[in-house]
């Protein structure tokens, strides 16, 4: 291992790594940690690389940021604590030399609707002090513009912008009859009580097709208040099918529903824009107040490099340090990249890489130093061109004597790193020890699988394959495209490109998801508990429950760990969680089932020597020589073909890393009956080794005769596509145009857009 070269010139002004200037990890075995012993420059930028699975996050997030997270919270009261998130102590021998640690990762900002970028900001904190001030006319104090208090939210939608709509047509088939079971929605069947409550109410005839009622029969089928009726000898009240399902799913929380209830739900119940409000959220009083000819409502709605700009031509000096703050917020958002966003966009609709970006913003003005920053690939999701500039941030931390923790795979971030710790050298089992540790030279020389693919490159086709249709999008106008009008080929890989904002989404998953035959694996974030596993997820567990109950004579709901041979003491868990009153809950191992998650009598059952627990421990690659036939093998192999080949059966989702949830996602959606599939940036989270096997995949699911359409940063991946559809020229209204549409060979002779300069930089020609 290499000693760290700590005289770097990049250091100038810290001293050498020793005593209180070095973090030291001592016998770290968080996950799949072997023992790790390290020391961590403090104040310096130390990147951590490897593959996915490798132990950078278990090492990084879950050992050194959990601990002192956890050290902090004690310094609270014990009465203070109660009412703080518990926190365990990470598996290590000592931690010493921390310091306070801010995370700053690509956890989604949340899906409640009343967050957006300007409240998670506070830039519309300021907006509305400013707006409380200078509004003509004066509408109050700053509460008064407020969508998420009484006195400035809109009444209809109580500030949410949205109110919900029921959809008729998924409610009932008008063709039919009300004895031909016209109304469609769940325990609505003939004969049940809901369905007697209309057929027999008297109001309607049962053997007419809905289509034939008449308005005043219409309105009173579906809007009819709550009404006393007499059927049989009782009397019962009846009320509008819309009425009924309003009060029967509206007022239930979804999360509580059964799951075809659930799915229902979504298809018949949609948020529509508040007609009262616009979509504003906000009430007249607050909608009406201007300050240089601009409403509080259109402010919120600007670019932020725009909004910017209207802000500077505010004179007024009795509110300069108003002015002062919330211009040092937006010049941060646009100087992080984020000016094409708007402070009314909904904080659930940011990617992971422009939530980690707007989270980054409270940081760059602190006045604290000598703190650890902790960042998850802050480069996910950014083009080429933006990643300079997010190296120039992480930087500025750093000299402002922060330590600065990354774990990243862009080499263009590695580069300028004071201190790079490689962990690995596989995934799971087969990672979790230290390959490198020290400078960039360094890494490049050690003959690691991270150094031997620094300065790895992949070359354009030689003859992109040739298109066997198109797809047509016309006049797309969605977001920020203007009137776009493109073709993408069918039956070869095409990948879209162009900066953050520019349009790709908006196009692809505006235009083209929602088609026959389209099969999305996009980014949204994994549902799953402690429970869930690759097994429960992909579906596996359900053959491999069904062969283990055939090879016993025994029913498949035996061998699962969630119903009957769950074991009792730890629920199928394996863990017992204790909740030590005001102190962090502590997990232990199960000693009923001694972590194996089943009773006694289930584990005896064998199917070829093993039980299921055992079959549950198995890495992918294992179980694939395992279960050589039948639906199982299907979904391993998917597994496999993703690089999950390490991830054990029974691993809980909750531990995965964010490339290897984006990677099962992907398996999954190769199941679904599709001819196009549509990825959005499926190289987000891969080594720079796994890129490969990634586009070997995509050119899997083309040679089997799919449309494959991937959004996508990553240059490789561009370099290795058949079509190049690029936006831009820039971000927000700077976009929403095709500045390019063709082959790469093509993008790199004659193309003049950022996407096209990065390219032939990377692969050499420029």
């Amino acid at each position: 291992m290499n000693v760290p070269q700590l005289d770097d010139p990049r250091a100038s002004d810290h001293r050498a790594a020793d005593g209180h200037d070095v973090i030291q990890i001592r016998g770290a075995r968080e996950n799949n940690l072997t023992g790790v012993s390290l020391d961590i420059p403090k104040r310096r930028l130390t990147v951590f690389t490897g593959v996915s699975g490798s132990g950078k996050s278990s090492l990084v997030f879950d050992t050194v940021a959990a601990e002192s997270r956890r050290l902090i919270d004690e310094t609270y009261t014990a009465f203070v604590q109660n009412f703080m998130p518990s926190r365990g102590r990470p598996d290590v021998d000592a931690l010493r030399n921390l310091s306070a640690a801010i995370i700053v990762d690509q956890e989604r900002l949340g899906a409640n609707a009343r967050s957006t970028v300007g409240t998670a900001t506070d830039a519309h904190t300021m907006l509305r002090i400013l707006f409380s001030r200078l509004g003509v006319p004066h509408a109050g104090p700053p509460y008064a513009f407020s969508f998420n208090r009484a006195e400035g939210m809109c009444p209809e939608c109580e500030g949410l912008g949205r109110v919900s709509d029921v959809d008729v047509d998924a409610l009932v088939d008008r063709e039919l009859s009300l004895n031909e079971g016209a109304v469609t929605v769940p325990g609505f069947g003939v004969g049940t009580w809901h369905w007697q409550l209309i057929a027999r109410s008297g109001l309607f005839d049962p053997d007419r097709k809905l289509k034939d009622y008449g308005p005043d029969e219409w309105e009173a089928f579906l809007h009819k208040p709550p009404t006393k009726v007499r059927i049989g000898s009782g009397n019962v009240t009846f009320e509008g099918l819309v009425v009924k399902v309003r009060r029967l799913y509206l007022a239930k929380d979804r999360e509580s529903m059964q799951s075809g209830t659930r799915a229902f739900a979504d298809r018949a119940i949609r948020l529509t824009r508040c007609p009262a409000c616009g979509g504003t959220r906000l009430n007249e009083a607050a909608r009406s107040a201007v300050v240089a000819g601009r409403t509080i409502t259109e402010c919120s709605a600007m670019q932020i490099d725009d909004l910017a700009a209207f802000v500077r031509g505010i004179g007024d000096r009795s509110v300069a340090p108003v002015l002062e703050t919330l211009l040092e917020t937006l010049d941060s958002l646009v100087e992080i990249g984020l000016g094409y966003l708007s402070l009314d966009r909904e904080s659930s609709t940011l990617s992971g890489g422009e939530a980690q970006r707007v989270k980054m913003v409270r940081h760059l003005s602190s006045s604290l130093s000598d703190v650890t920053y902790v960042f998850d690939e802050p480069t996910a999701g950014l083009h080429p061109h933006d990643i300079q500039r997010m190296n120039g941030l992480l930087l500025r931390l750093r000299d402002k004597g922060n330590t600065v923790l990354v774990v990243e795979h862009k080499p263009e971030t590695i580069a300028v790193a004071d201190h790079v710790v490689d962990l690995g050298p596989g995934a799971g089992t087969a990672g979790g020890r230290i390959c490198y540790e020290g400078d960039l030279a360094g890494l490049r020389a050690s003959g690691t699988l991270t150094g031997r693919h620094l300065d790895h490159r992949a070359e354009l086709r030689e003859k992109a394959r040739e298109p066997r249709g198109r797809l047509e999008i016309r006049g797309a106008s969605l977001n920020n495209l203007r009137d776009v009008d493109v073709d993408i080929p069918l039956g070869v890989l095409t990948v879209v490109t162009g900066v953050a904002g520019s349009g790709k989404s908006s196009l692809i998953h505006g235009y083209v998801a929602g088609r026959e035959g389209v099969v999305v694996a996009d980014q949204s974030p994994i549902r799953g508990s402690r429970r869930s596993n690759p097994a429960t997820y992909t579906g596996l567990l359900d053959p491999i429950r069904a062969e283990f109950a055939r090879a016993n004579g025994v029913k498949p709901g035996m061998f699962s760990a969630n119903s009957d041979g769950a074991c009792p003491a730890c629920k199928g868990i394996g863990l017992i969680y204790t909740d030590l009153a005001m102190m962090a809950e502590v997990a232990s191992v199960c000693e009923e089932c001694e972590g194996r998650r089943f009773t006694s009598e289930v584990l005896a059952y064998r199917l070829r020597g093993k039980n299921i627990s055992q079959v549950l421990g198995m890495p992918v690659a294992e179980a694939r020589e395992f279960f050589a036939t039948g639906q199982s093998q299907t979904i391993l192999e998917r597994l496999a073909a993703v690089g999950l080949g390490y991830l054990t059966l029974g691993q809980p989702l909750t531990t995965l890393s964010g490339g290897e949830r984006q990677r099962l996602k992907l398996a999954v959606n190769m199941a679904r009956n599709g001819t196009t599939y549509v990825l959005d940036e499926p190289a987000t989270g891969l080594h720079l080794a796994d890129v490969d096997q990634l586009l070997a995949l995509l050119d899997r699911l083309v040679d089997d005769g799919n449309t494959v359409i991937v959004i996508e940063h990553h240059q490789a991946v561009a370099a290795h596509a058949d079509w190049i559809v690029d936006l831009g020229p820039g971000a927000g209204h700077d976009g929403g145009r095709v500045v390019f549409s063709g082959t790469p060979a093509d993008l790199v002779e004659t193309g003049t857009s950022l996407t096209a300069r990065h390219l032939r930089r990377y692969i050499g020609r420029s």
